[in-house]
């Protein structure tokens, strides 16, 4: 039996709304959500360095929303709405037939960037915008710390000092 074939693909003139709803949803950011600011910031506060919103060379229009590089890891932030999240999931009354077909479009896309991603060697987290803070920290520095002895043993003893992890807090100097 061959799998269901996926919805088409919205097309943007498929879209009938109002001017308001227009404006409203333009405003709706792509990166910098207060909860991505939120798990960047503890991040950054325990030491880990990473970049925001680059893509990944060799994945096909995939911008992860904190990348580490060096430790092969790419972190997305995922919007409850935009990425059809179960328990929250609400499909707007107008335009309904629309949006189911754009929000499941969206959560294919996800899972296909996490398969090109495991395939070029990347270790994927993905954590819902509902989540606590210390839950999603605790599971991005999971597979961070993961990444970084992985690395290490890789490099031997002789590089070990150098992931890109978290380092000791260098004393101030005094002004």
């Amino acid at each position: 039996m061959s799998p269901a074939p996926p919805p088409s693909r919205p097309r943007s003139d498929e879209f009938d709304s109002d001017d308001e709803t227009r404006r409203r949803m333009s405003r709706i950011r792509r990166r910098d959500t207060r909860p991505e600011q939120a798990l960047r910031r503890a991040l950054h506060a325990r030491g880990w360095r990473y970049f925001v919103d680059r893509p990944v060379r060799g994945v096909s229009r995939c911008r992860p929303d904190l990348l580490f590089p060096r430790l092969g890891v790419a972190v997305f932030v995922d919007g409850c709405f935009w990425h059809f999240c179960p328990p929250h999931t609400h499909l707007p009354r107008a335009n309904a037939a629309y949006w189911q077909a754009k929000l499941l479009a969206n959560r294919q896309r996800d899972a296909r960037h996490d398969d090109e991603l495991a395939r070029a060697g990347w270790r994927v987290v993905r954590v819902w915008e509902h989540e606590p803070l210390e839950t999603a920290l605790a599971a991005v520095e999971t597979v961070l710390v993961a990444a970084r002895v992985d690395l290490a043993r890789r490099r031997g003893p002789a590089e070990r000092g150098r992931a890109d992890g978290p380092t000791p807090a260098r004393p101030r100097r005094a002004r």
